[in-house]
């Protein structure tokens, strides 16, 4: 099968897709409790971009209590295996208290296979008694070692975080998946660099924050430069607004893991990220005028919005 995709090399050698095109969480995302109950939907749509060509991303948690979909999504297609990239995250902050290896065991039975390509801890909030960070950390180099995780790394952390583990552990982590986009550039103070400086590939959810609040920020004087120019971006390119936002991404070296219930938005990102370029200078106008909006943070607010005074600092 024909396709535009491209990957990225992780600080180990291994490859990755630059764009994750199904993620189960958000739209999908099931509280504690309910994780027997089924959505079709998901998994039609899970099913819907296994056909499409290329190496599949698709990004799960534990947290999300989808992986039942993912399993029977698996399970109806015909998609080779090394043709799909799953990834996988430890959530601490609600898993009944397992331990890593617990929580990454139980994932492989539900999702029903073998090993994860990326396995990481969805947030450094642990505060459990007897075990730490350092402790967790530990368990997922264990299980890269054991090759049932492909490459680890984590999720939404600080450099302080960072620094833990780089001290503490044997494996430098290929990744830090952060919340990302033109309206939050730096999730924490320094993220962006930091993990560009020491190799860890960054990762965006909500790469697409921006296009949610358009109706009202078109109105303000900061919104408005930004969306007019992301509209004269999509008519010069004959390429959707969230296309024009997603590149911008990946132009700044990081990956965009992205979701939509529409299958045609699905088919866009896998099929059409890569069949155009933004030049520098529309890059750096993207980064200039979305720097000049307040922060727009989806999630972590209730830990991470003491730090919004510096998350659009120029970076």
């Amino acid at each position: 099968m024909a396709t535009n995709q491209q990957f990225v090399t992780l600080n180990n050698g291994n490859k990755i897709p630059a764009v994750g095109i199904i993620g189960t969480g958000t739209a999908w995302f099931k509280k504690q409790g309910q994780e027997e109950v089924i959505s079709p939907e998901l998994i039609e749509q899970i099913k819907y971009a296994l056909s499409l060509p290329g190496v599949i991303h698709i990004d799960a948690a534990e947290c999300y209590n989808t992986y039942v979909e993912v399993g029977k999504a698996l399970e109806q297609s015909n998609r080779p295996r090394d043709q799909i990239f799953i990834t996988d995250k430890f959530s601490p902050q609600a898993n009944d208290g397992r331990t890593v290896s617990e929580s990454f065991e139980r994932g492989l039975a539900r999702m029903g296979v073998d090993y994860v390509d990326l396995y990481l801890i969805h947030c450094p909030f642990i505060s459990r008694q007897g075990y730490s960070l350092e402790d967790a950390w530990s368990e997922l180099e264990a299980l890269y070692e054991s090759g049932k995780a492909k490459n680890i790394g984590v999720s939404n952390f600080r450099v302080s975080d960072l620094q833990r583990i780089l001290k503490s552990g044997k494996v430098k982590p290929q990744v830090n998946q952060i919340e990302f986009h033109a309206f939050l550039q730096n999730q924490t103070p320094g993220i962006f660099q930091f993990c560009q400086q020491q190799q860890i590939q960054l990762e965006a959810y909500s790469p697409l924050a921006p296009l949610q609040r358009k109706s009202d920020e078109l109105k303000t004087a900061a919104g408005a430069p930004f969306y007019h120019y992301l509209e004269q971006l999509a008519s010069k390119y004959n390429k959707s607004e969230a296309l024009i936002l997603l590149r911008w991404v990946t132009k700044r070296h990081v990956i965009p893991v992205t979701t939509s219930s529409k299958p045609a938005r699905v088919k866009d990102a896998q099929e059409n990220l890569f069949t155009f370029d933004l030049t520098d200078q529309e890059v750096d106008q993207i980064t200039s005028l979305g720097l000049l909006h307040k922060p727009l943070r989806l999630y972590w607010n209730e830990v991470y919005a003491d730090y919004d005074s510096q998350a659009q600092q120029p970076l």
